[in-house]
């Protein structure tokens, strides 16, 4: 494994930005180690991008070789970003970590057990898993079959293509515990077009020049997104923008941005949300002329939103009433364009898809929504999803439809069905159920990728639904127990450095991604294994036969199916600069009136009536409350008092920290020494009345459990609130969650809940 000191990394890790140059101005790391130093081969060059966050950055990485091994890491030209953070440089770790999965796996003991596995050919893998799961199909039907992946993100597309061309449609992915709640509900302001409600959910375009007030709301991005940090600081420098910041915690975003921090209860963001409307109404600081042509329902909303007073949501959010009235301030005097910013997990509460309804009708309410300043949506948009394949490419347009009415999902959360169809290309199922699926055997047989048993409450009932399935198969970069004792067969998964697909879609910008290096082992890229499966499944052409020349073959069609014109040859010989696909014709505001926001190009918006909807006539029609309604959460110090007297600190949960992605790099060394332990954080006053202090083991109790980990005593939390990071195997938060669902969305409430923290 190449070598570089705890000390010199422990800077670059702590260095202003998202990734100084410990090295030099280019140079993000180098190895020590002399063999290579001392070789005279020459210096081989590649070109990709990093996925140790989220694979959304894709910051830009120039990659150094010598003797086939990586010798340098510098930053990239020409190229959107090339911000390395300590997660990136510490990636090659992971590369060359002993640890490794590096061949095809079946288990030789019964599932539940501690894991005991035999290497096998890929041969005999693939042949074992098309026996498998045509077995299935011929005796039960296709749709019994579930194809799920976790992270990495990027072979999403692909997998999409392996379950429509077997015929389920039961394909799902972690962002039904993540991030497509905030798309859902954005979906029942602007209608179902993907495209639209995608792009409007993300907030993540940079603060725009226009911007009046930035809101950022549960999002944290000096730790989340830190590539960010310097144009939003830029944008405060100049005045030219005012910031709100509402989140529980006490981040570096507040301290670097806020010029009002609201730091609420968690679980009450809907009450504010309205309260802020109300108070723009009240004023008469919102758009008359964009609610009157272009919503629906607004005096509904407006008699509604009347209930939220100023000191009624400071009691609600139990907050100091003068920071919410500076913050309507703000809101009144500042006026428009404004945007907000969130975080994929806001609505990870039981009234989840509402509260995040309530916060983004500020946009309409506005007239915030495609003007300079505020939430702006590209123009042209090529026909890429949302992991840089295509709906034509991943058979959602062509095969999807015909299969839709055997989704296993729809009599659970039906809203969310429907709304998740082929439209956008997507199709997700929600998976939350997922132990239901299996009780009742509507899901007898699963292919994952990637996937992580730990990223549900109550873990342990979707770990026997893995041990209940008749066969279950997963490509993984390691082998976890706390999945993989569930599973039948293992197979290996190249990492990020090892593969090109996908392609690298930045706006109307695309690059090749160069992989620096063969895999290990016998580890294949995603998109291959996808390949493989589809070719042992009986489907040759529609995977072209799968083999080395998949992903290529893959990418050729993903680019001839996304309508940008450009070839695949193009691109190749374009490489490392990219290609920039030019308009047809002239940037565009308020695309609502000339048919962007309508997949039959007429002027409005995809819902039932046209309109934004402020009142979802879609919510009406499934018999559910119409409003952006608020509800106290399901546990808390106000809905179950009796409870919050032995569990008094409120359970919040998921936040991100700077050195992890979710359960990923624990294994990474240097990443490790920054957070060797799990960690429970409290505030001073919660940790003196209970004798704890830093460093302190502890125990976390909620009325379904316990876990144990490390007090970190900060002001960064409430008095009453706990944050626990989660994805910890010796910690999991979430084996003391509840399975309570939002029964729009059916996302589980990782945002909410009591409990109780003791020194042990």
């Amino acid at each position: 494994m190449p070598n570089i000191s705890r000390r010199t990394f422990l800077k670059l890790a702590t260095a202003t930005g998202a990734g100084a140059a410990v090295l030099g101005s280019n140079v993000l790391f180098q190895s020590a180690d002399p063999a290579l130093a001392e070789s005279t081969s020459p210096e081989v060059v590649r070109y990709t991008h990093c996925v140790q966050c989220n694979h959304g950055p894709k910051c830009g990485m120039k990659l150094i070789l010598k003797d086939d091994k990586l010798y340098r890491i510098e930053k990239r030209g020409n190229y959107n970003n090339n911000l390395i953070c300590a997660k990136g440089v510490a990636a090659i770790q992971e590369i060359y970590d002993p640890e490794r999965l590096l061949y095809p796996m079946k288990r030789t003991n019964p599932k539940g057990e501690p894991g005991q596995w035999e290497r096998i050919s890929w041969d005999e893998a693939l042949s074992t898993i098309a026996e498998k799961l045509n077995s299935i199909k011929e005796k039960h039907g296709a749709e019994k079959v579930a194809f799920i992946t976790g992270d990495p993100k990027e072979p999403r597309s692909a997998l999409m293509r392996l379950a429509y061309a077997f015929g389920s449609p039961n394909f799902g992915t972690e962002s039904s515990t993540c991030f497509l709640a905030t798309e859902l509900a954005n979906k029942l302001i602007y209608g179902p077009y993907h495209k639209v409600a995608s792009k409007v959910a993300t907030g993540a375009n940079p603060v725009p020049d226009k911007t009046k007030v930035a809101i950022f709301w549960g999002t944290n991005p000096a730790w989340s997104a830190p590539f960010s940090m310097s144009g939003l600081r830029n944008a405060k420098e100049k005045g030219q923008c005012k910031y709100i910041v509402v989140d529980p915690r006490v981040t570096p975003t507040v301290h670097s941005l806020a010029d009002v921090h609201i730091q609420l209860r968690p679980g009450t963001d809907g009450a504010l949300a309205l309260c802020f409307a109300n108070s723009l109404i009240e004023a008469g600081a919102y758009d008359k002329e964009f609610v009157e042509k272009w919503t629906h329902g607004f005096e509904e909303y407006a008699d509604y939103c009347k209930e939220f007073t100023v000191e009624k949501t400071a009691e609600i959010c139990d907050v100091p009433q003068e920071h919410i009235q500076k913050a309507v301030d703000i809101l009144v005097t500042q006026g428009a364009p404004l945007v907000c910013k969130t975080a994929a997990a806001w609505p990870h509460h039981v009234n989840g898809v509402n509260s995040f309804r309530a916060m983004w009708s500020l946009i309409p309410l506005t007239g915030s929504l495609d003007v300079p300043g505020g939430v702006s949506l590209p123009p042209e948009p090529m026909d890429f999803d949302q992991w840089s394949g295509t709906p034509t490419f991943n058979y959602a347009r062509e095969k999807l439809p015909a299969l839709d009415d055997k989704r296993v999902d729809r009599k659970y959360f039906p809203v969310w069905a429907d709304m998740e169809d082929y439209h956008g290309g997507q199709g997700n199922l929600q998976l939350n159920p997922l132990p239901e699926y299996v009780r009742d055997g509507d899901i007898l047989a699963c292919v994952a990728l990637g996937t992580n048993a730990m990223m549900w409450p109550q873990t342990q009932e979707y770990q026997k639904a893995f041990q209940d399935m008749e066969f279950i198969v997963t490509a993984d970069f390691y082998i976890r127990p706390q999945t993989h004792d569930y599973v039948d067969m293992l197979l290996p998964a190249a990492m990020s450095f090892e593969r090109s697909c996908p392609l690298t879609v930045y706006g109307r910008k695309l690059f090749l991604r160069e992989p620096a290096m063969e895999p290990a082992g016998e580890a294949r890229p995603d998109y291959r294994i996808c390949c493989d499966i589809g070719v042992a499944l009986g489907f040759e052409e529609e995977f072209w036969g799968g083999g080395e020349k998949a992903e290529e073959n893959c990418m050729r069609e993903i680019l001839k199916t996304s309508g940008c014109g450009v070839s695949y040859e193009e691109l190749q010989a374009a490489s490392p600069e990219g290609i920039t696909v030019p308009l047809k014709g002239e940037p565009q505001i308020k695309k609502y009136e000339t048919g962007y926001f309508r997949r039959d190009g007429q002027p409005g918006f995809e819902t039932p009536t046209g309109k934004v909807e402020f009142i979802s006539e879609i919510l009406r029609g499934y018999d559910l409350d119409p409003r952006p309604v608020y509800l106290e959460p399901t546990w808390s110090p106000v809905s179950t008092p009796e409870v919050a007297k032995n569990y008094p600190l409120i359970l919040n949960t998921g936040s991100r920290v700077p050195m992890y992605t979710h359960s990923k790099q624990r294994n990474v060394p240097w990443l490790r020494a920054l957070m060797p332990d799990p960690i429970c954080r409290l505030s001073p006053k919660a940790a003196r009345e209970r004798g704890i202090e830093t460093g302190d083991d502890v125990e976390l109790s909620t009325e379904l459990g316990s876990i144990r980990a490390k007090a970190e005593v900060t002001n960064i939390v409430r008095d009453d609130t706990i944050d626990m990071f989660h994805g910890w195997e010796q910690a999991n938060v979430n084996l003391v969650h509840a399975r309570d669902f939002d029964p729009i969305s059916g996302f589980p409430s990782y945002k909410e809940g009591l409990c109780q923290v003791t020194k042990v």
